[in-house]
């Protein structure tokens, strides 16, 4: 018998047994995640399946209320507050609205740490596999389930080997590797499996451009993208308070494990890439493309909504004399606690002194709730994860992703593709 990936051994743990990729797998999440988009249709479902039901292990439940602002109206609001009084009522941690995204804040508690199982109804709960941790969507239903009982089933995925080799070139992060890897695989390049981050090249990246290759994961279709556990996990481990002392268990893959396929790619060879309207795997050099006007550029999300997303943006538009007329530029971090970074050290002075708008932490405008919406026939260009028809609120308009400093440099020329030769990488 072969060894086993690492998602092989944390859904073992998390099952309480052996466990191996094909099984199905009744397991224990050691957290569970619901955002307000999917909390109400769970409490329906838990109102449905036992009147009255409370939940079993309050203590491993989050629910984020981070997919709709004050601007969302009174719908939006009465259904936050059917989540907020459950949650008082029960025990439950709470992230308010305006806290910051979900998949952010729970980064930064150190919820996520190796070796553990987590869970969130919401597409890229995938984002926590950083930190040496398996972490996957569900829906409103699964996570009904486990506020009923504390389990979750899950067929354990195949894992696709993904080498990572050499280093990035100046200018080039981790968005691009991700867009790179949807540009070979295709959307459903990965689909229900495992990416498992290997190779010389995984030292190399910070745990900022881990976040981003794990939170995108989901756009190839894979139910998790987990790295190995190292000396850059550690160190970003030991810097947060719920994580620093906290017990957990390094995992590591096996030397004989078995990989259902495997993609070597070389960091050196990766330059700055887009994926242009409507598909996350429509992906391009970006200066390959003609010069492209814009209309709006959109620094933010659980993708790129980060202190290094902002500083590398900002760079490029200050090194190019700021924001060009005729763009809008709206900045919209990931957290509070992002914010304050950000009003501490400067970076929100500067970026309304560019004319910048900002706006609270949160997931309304990506997702097309609140906030920022295109008009119709604007083009965007956004550190964001997804770009398909009606993504932020209007299907009239185009979205385009790329990375920070590529957005910052499409800010502050008005267009995105070879006028942006030359960037001040």
């Amino acid at each position: 018998m072969h060894g086993k990936t690492i998602a092989e051994k944390i859904l073992s743990r998390a099952a309480g047994k052996a466990v191996r990729a094909g099984e199905i797998a009744i397991c224990t999440p050691d957290l569970a995640m619901g955002t307000d988009g999917s909390i109400p249709m769970a409490l329906d479902y838990l109102e449905a399946i036992r009147p009255g039901a409370v939940p079993c292990a309050p203590q491993r439940l989050v629910f984020a209320l981070d997919h709709y602002g004050p601007a969302s109206g009174p719908k939006a609001q009465e259904l936050q507050q059917r989540a907020r009084i459950y949650a008082l009522t029960h025990g439950i941690a709470t992230i308010e609205a305006g806290a910051g995204i979900g998949h952010q804040c729970i980064l930064e508690s150190g919820e996520a740490r190796p070796g553990r199982l987590l869970v969130g109804a919401d597409s890229h709960s995938t984002s926590y596999g950083a930190a040496n941790a398996f972490a996957t969507g569900i829906g409103s239903s699964d996570l009904a389930g486990v506020m009923l009982c504390g389990k979750v089933w899950l067929k354990v995925p195949e894992t696709m080997r993904v080498t990572l080799t050499g280093c990035l070139a100046p200018g080039v992060s981790g968005k691009d590797v991700a867009l790179t890897l949807a540009r070979l695989r295709g959307a459903d390049g990965a689909n229900y499996r495992a990416m498992e981050f290997q190779g010389s090249g995984v030292a190399t990246l910070d745990m900022e451009d881990r976040i981003v290759l794990a939170n995108m994961a989901v756009e190839l279709g894979a139910k998790a993208g987990i790295f190995p556990y190292d000396d850059t996990t550690a160190r970003w481990l030991a810097q947060l308070p719920g994580a620093a002392g906290a017990d957990y268990e390094p995992v590591q893959a096996d030397p004989d494990a078995h990989y259902t396929s495997s993609i070597t790619l070389a960091l050196d060879s990766v330059r700055p890439q887009a994926a242009l309207p409507h598909r996350v795997d429509n992906v391009v050099d970006i200066d390959s493309l003609p010069p492209t006007p814009v209309d709006m550029v959109y620094l933010g999300t659980c993708t790129g909504g980060r202190l290094k997303d902002y500083r590398e943006a900002l760079d490029e538009l200050q090194a190019r004399g700021g924001v060009a007329p005729g763009v809008r530029l709206v900045v919209t971090p990931a957290s509070e606690s992002i914010r304050r970074a950000m009003e501490v050290n400067g970076m929100l002075a500067a970026f309304t002194a560019l004319g910048a708008e900002l706006q609270p932490p949160g997931c309304g405008s990506c997702c097309g709730t609140c906030g920022t919406v295109p008009a119709d026939g604007q083009t965007v260009i956004s550190t964001a994860n997804r770009n398909f028809k009606g993504r932020m609120g209007n299907a009239a308009a185009s979205i385009v992703l790329a990375s920070p400093r590529s957005c910052g440099a499409a800010a502050a020329s008005g267009y995105f593709g070879t006028v942006q030769q030359g960037s001040q990488a």
